[in-house]
């Protein structure tokens, strides 16, 4: 009798850990030695070594992405009264951080294509009654916004950019990094652990073109501080703990190769999927070098696809089924469903298949073969 096939988990954690293990067990034994749980040499080596991986002049770590995305806005002075415009296909995370920030979110829909921030519904978003100050792009699944565009229209209009990445590292468009976009540049990421690279905990960065942005952010960072005991200005207790910088460079040396490996298998799903019916496929958008953090399909009846795949062992995903505007946290905004159209239809469609560098072809066909038979079904 032939034995069950193994699960297939949307993300393996233990076969990236098993990658990087020993590095990260000596580097946690040497941060044990020394106490240095907080602020050790090993978060200066990380911030230094990300910023040298992105092109973008600095790095400042911080304590989770959500922190990540409020750091940078408030660095641009954005806050009481200011609108800041971003997309209604996001992680609530986003329009979180402008609250927290003291702004209010203003959405805007995405492009039916790559389900990314349209260009020209910001700029309708832009012009309404509510004074918009700063554009926050949503880089999400492994590719960038529009860039091109969107600092066009930031510039054209005096508005901050400041990019939330992350569902990103490694990405690029045009060349350029987030965070890359202009001198003052500003891209926060979030290293939680099932991202391209993630953390064993919480942790985030902000990436900075500006040396004066990163001064700030880095006293910001810790209770406004440069000096103990000596307090700038307001700021906060977000600071990346000495083990998870251990863990992030560890991960960060193998991150360029990672990502190769996902995009060769986003390439065997494209090959495997090519032609299925009723399958959507994701695209990369002109300019962008792709990380496919996900691999998100377009499916009908999705919740019933995914219960199937569920029940065949594939261990398939859903991102965002609730968009921002139909929160219970974000009713006092006053959007109504059927205000952003192209968000709300992807939030019922939307599958994220396994992705992960140490998925394997037989795996994928699998997945492929179970995705296959759960559509037949319906």
């Amino acid at each position: 009798m032939n034995a069950e096939p193994k699960r297939i988990p949307l993300v393996d954690l233990a076969a990236a850990h098993a990658e990087v293990a020993a590095e990260v067990e000596a580097g946690i034994a040497r941060v044990l030695a020394t106490c240095a749980f907080v602020g050790g040499p090993d978060v200066a080596e990380f911030e230094a070594e990300y910023a040298e991986f992105t092109g973008v002049a600095h790095c400042v770590a911080v304590a989770n992405g959500t922190d990540a995305v409020e750091l940078a806005l408030r660095v641009r002075e954005i806050g009481a009264g200011a609108g800041v415009v971003l997309p209604a296909n996001t992680f609530v995370a986003s329009a979180e951080a402008v609250v927290r920030a003291g702004a209010r979110p203003v959405l805007a829909d995405v492009d039916d294509e790559f389900l990314l921030l349209d260009p020209n519904r910001a700029a309708e978003a832009s012009g309404g009654p509510m004074p918009v100050r700063a554009l926050l792009p949503v880089h999400l699944n492994g590719q960038l916004a529009p860039m091109g565009a969107l600092r066009a229209l930031a510039d054209a209009r005096g508005l901050a950019l400041v990019e939330d990445a992350a569902q990103c590292q490694g990405a690029t468009q045009d060349g350029l990094a987030p965070g890359a976009w202009g001198p003052a540049g500003l891209a926060a990421t979030s290293f939680y652990p099932g991202k391209n690279l993630g953390a064993y905990g919480d942790g985030g960065a902000v990436s900075a073109g500006d040396e004066e942005h990163a001064r700030v952010l880095r006293e910001m960072r810790d209770h406004g501080s440069s000096r103990k005991y000596v307090h700038a200005r307001l700021g906060f207790n977000s600071r990346l703990d000495t083990i998870q910088a251990v863990v992030l460079r560890a991960k960060l040396r193998r991150l360029a190769d990672w990502n190769v490996r996902r995009r060769a298998a986003a390439a065997r799903y494209d090959t495997l999927l090519a032609g299925v019916e009723g399958v959507r496929l994701p695209r990369t958008a002109p300019g962008n070098v792709h990380v496919w953090h996900l691999y998100a399909v377009r499916v009908p009846e999705r919740d019933k696809v995914l219960a199937l795949l569920a029940e065949a062992g594939v261990g398939a995903g859903v991102h965002y089924p609730v968009p921002v505007h139909l929160q219970p946290a974000f009713a006092e905004l006053g959007y109504a469903k059927g205000d952003f159209p192209v968000t709300e239809r992807a939030a019922e469609e939307l599958l994220s298949l396994p992705l992960y560098p140490q998925l394997t072809a037989a795996q994928q066909e699998r997945v492929v073969e179970v995705l296959v038979g759960a559509l037949s079904r319906l």
